[in-house]
This record gives C-alpha cells, sequence and structure tokens, in this order.
C-alpha cells in the first residue's frame, strides 16, 4: 500500500461536472489500494474573481481581510470534492490548511511555511478516509488565516507529501506534464519523462508555469518525488526525482544518474512575460554605490532577476545598472529609488514593461561547448535582438522585446532539435495551472 498525495488545480475541479470526474479517479486510487490526500485549488478563475471583488470595494484591501477572502474559493473546492467522493461510496473528510496543521509565518498574501503538523490528516487516513485538504493557505503563529500566494497549492501538497512520508506527490493540471516548452506557444513541443529537481528549478524560475517554484524547491529539500500529470487523461506525466532516466515508476529505486555523455543536453526552453526592466541612468562608479541601490531595492520588497552593468565611461566615471524583477514589484522599487536619488546620485530612471525573457534549460549544458553560440545564431536568423543576457551551470537566459518573445520560443525550440514527430501536444483546458 503507498500514501498518495494529489493536487488538483483550478481547471481541473473548475465546475461540478470537473469535481465528478476528478472525485473518480480519486475513489479509483483509493480502491486500488493507497492512502489517498488530496490537494485542492480554488475553482477556475475563482481567486481572481475574489480579487476582482474585493477591487471593487477598495483600492487598497487590507492584506489580512484579502487572505481571509481569497482561502474561502478553496474551501468550497474542497468541501464539494469530498462531497463527491463520499456520493461514490468513499469516506472522505474535507480540512482547511489551518485545520491540517500547515503552519506559515505572518507575512499576508505571500506567507512561507515554518512547518508541517499534519496530525488530523495522518488520523483520517489512518481511518481508511481520504483527506481532502484545501491549498494555498495556512495559518501563522498569532492564529490568523495567511495564504502562500501564485501556486501556493502546488506547495501545499509538496509540504504534506513530505511531513506524511507520502511516497509520490501527483500534480494534476490540464497538460499531460513537463514539456520542452510551453505547448500553447510550440504544439510540437515534446513531453519530458523525466527531469531533476535541479532542471525543473531553473525551468520554473524562467517562467514555465506547469509547477511553482517554491513547491520544487521544497521538493529538492525534502527529496520528494512529484509526478506531473493531466486529470483529463491517464497518460503517464514527468516524473521529478534528483536523477535522470527513462522509467515512471515512483515505487522503484532512484536510477544511477546517466553519464553527461548519455543525458540529454537540453531540457527545455521557458519564457516569462511577468517582468519588467528598471535602467539606473549615470551611477558613479565608485565602491559601495550598487550595493546601496540594491538594498534600497530589497527594502522595497522586489525580488531581482537579471542584473546588467555597463562599462563606466572614462571620461565621466559614470555606468548605468539595469535590472529586471516582476511587474508587481516595480511601482514600490521605483518610488524608492526617487526617492532617494541624491542620495545615490544617479541621472534619472528608465522603465520598460515591454520585455520578454526566454530561457534555456538544460543539465548537459554545462559540458558541451557552442550552446550559446547556437542559441544566439537562432536568435539572429529570427531577426530577434537580445537586451540582456544571464547564465548559470545549467541554464541560459535572455531579455528581448516582448512582442518578439513567442517568435524567440519557436525558434530556439527548433534550433535544439527539440520539436516532436509524434503530434501536437494537448491543452486539455487553458490555464496551464
Amino acid at each position: 500500500m503507498a500514501l498518495v498525495v494529489q493536487k488538483y488545480g483550478g481547471s481541473s475541479v473548475s465546475d461540478a461536472h470537473s469535481i465528478k470526474r476528478v472525485a473518480k479517479r480519486i475513489a479509483a486510487t483509493k480502491r486500488a489500494g493507497n492512502d489517498v490526500v488530496v490537494v485542492v485549488s480554488a475553482m477556475g478563475d475563482t481567486t481572481d474573481e475574489l480579487l476582482d471583488l474585493a477591487g471593487q470595494i477598495t483600492p487598497l484591501p487590507p492584506q489580512r481581510e484579502l487572505d481571509i477572502l481569497l482561502t474561502s474559493g478553496e474551501r468550497i473546492s474542497m468541501s464539494l470534492l469530498a462531497m463527491a467522493i463520499t456520493n461514490l461510496g468513499v469516506k472522505a473528510k474535507s480540512f482547511t490548511g489551518q485545520q491540517a496543521g500547515l503552519m506559515t509565518d505572518a507575512v499576508h498574501g505571500r506567507a512561507r511555511l515554518v512547518d508541517v503538523v499534519p496530525h488530523r490528516i495522518r488520523e483520517t487516513v489512518e481511518k481508511g478516509q481520504v483527506a481532502i485538504v484545501a491549498g494555498f493557505q495556512g495559518v501563522s503563529s498569532t492564529n490568523d488565516v495567511t495564504t502562500l500566494g501564485r501556486g501556493g497549492s502546488d506547495t501545499t501538497a509538496v509540504a504534506l507529501a513530505a511531513g506524511l512520508d507520502a511516497d509520490v506527490c501527483e500534480i494534476y493540471t490540464d497538460v499531460d506534464g513537463v514539456f520542452t516548452a510551453d505547448p500553447r506557444i510550440v504544439p510540437s513541443a515534446r513531453k519530458i519523462d523525466r527531469v531533476t529537481y535541479e532542471e525543473m528549478l531553473e525551468l520554473a524560475a524562467s517562467g514555465a508555469k506547469v509547477l511553482a517554484l517554491r513547491a520544487v524547491e521544497y521538493a529538492r529539500r525534502y527529496d520528494v518525488p512529484v509526478h506531473v500529470r493531466s486529470s483529463f487523461s491517464s497518460t503517464t506525466g514527468t516524473l521529478v526525482t534528483g536523477t535522470h532516466g527513462d522509467a515512471i515508476d515512483p515505487n522503484a529505486p532512484a536510477a544511477e544518474e546517466e553519464t553527461q555523455m548519455e543525458a540529454p543536453i537540453i531540457s527545455g526552453v521557458a519564457h516569462d512575460r511577468s517582468e519588467a526592466k528598471i535602467t539606473v541612468v549615470g551611477v558613479p562608479d565608485k565602491p559601495g554605490t550598487a550595493a546601496r541601490i540594491f538594498e534600497v531595492v530589497a527594502g522595497a520588497g522586489a525580488n531581482i532577476d537579471m542584473i546588467v552593468q555597463n562599462v563606466s565611461a572614462a571620461h565621466t566615471g559614470l555606468t548605468d545598472i539595469s535590472f529586471t524583477l516582476p511587474h508587481a514589484d516595480s511601482p514600490s522599487t521605483l518610488a524608492a529609488l526617487n526617492a532617494l536619488q541624491e542620495e545615490l546620485g544617479f541621472a534619472s530612471l528608465q522603465y520598460d514593461d515591454q520585455i520578454g525573457k526566454l530561457s534555456l534549460v538544460g543539465a548537459g549544458m554545462k559540458s558541451h561547448p557552442g550552446v550559446s553560440a547556437r542559441l544566439f545564431g537562432a536568435l539572429r536568423d529570427a531577426g530577434i535582438n537580445i537586451e540582456m543576457i544571464s547564465t548559470s551551470e545549467i541554464r541560459i537566459s535572455v531579455v528581448t522585446r516582448e512582442d518578439a518573445l513567442d517568435d524567440a520560443v519557436r525558434a530556439i525550440h527548433t534550433a535544439f532539435d527539440l520539436d516532436s514527430a509524434d503530434g501536437e501536444a494537448v491543452v486539455y483546458a487553458g490555464s496551464g495551472r
């Protein structure tokens, strides 16, 4: 008997028919002899609708009250799903994040887990019942409801899998697994059978939305096998573990990692439209200036991605520093920098929200020369200009114009022979989550 944690995204439980379909899958997993814990997101676009509703009341809703509002979406899903499973003759009980023992810090809107104490979930499973847990939420030490931010249900599922020592955490979405690119942009994208935590971290950080970044970080830290699958089909999905391999068998021992010669050089191409670029123009090129600028940025709560500093102009002793950050972090960052312009000594700020980021990811590229030349050559041939470049051992990222991003993704995907010969990939719903 295996203990399986399953997570179903909003597109998988978007209406009553979908909830009944998911309930049948859960019941079948239970009847096959497994213990089952389920994490569920809010139905369809419920979270966005609740945010819009709050915006109609006030432009700046208190974060504590907003968290209480947003968590109601998952509570609706969990209770309806428990009803549907019970109606199939399988006992089920639903729990909020607080009842499930998901303890967080006190940062509303993007709380981080500090502990998982799933006593009630374990007791429910031991009684032979299916435990249904509301994703995306937890409780702080002051007993306030908190939310984990976008993709928080993925993190909830992996955290529970770690806390319960589950055999596998299955993430169900509206595509058949992790693909070499977003199949909505590249219909010829190929499904990846197995990918390492490190590669999945880079893909998720670079914009791949099939699995939340924090969930992958948690899975790597606690060595939780994650199986990304579609709730709309029975197709074997993508296994995310510490090693490469061919077989998708959560109960089998991990295969020995393949040599770099045998391992696939490229795992996939990710893209991201959610970032903007700020350029600090005319910065004095002297020790400590960059440090002070990024202290101000950090104080504004911004998450920095790529950073580029130009060579200082000899006759002026000034340089420019550009960095990318999420759109949502831009207003507070610009305000913080402008407020300290005199202290920092820069000439002006330039803001650009019409950019897109493309990332090529693969553990094999660190031992294969010519990857960068091939990437830049493909973009050149497609007539696409590069504005910023960032690299790691297993990733190359570039910033282009936002309106050229789709063409860039397709050009790179083809240039690295990632196109599938098996026809177009299937997207069953549309959100990718």
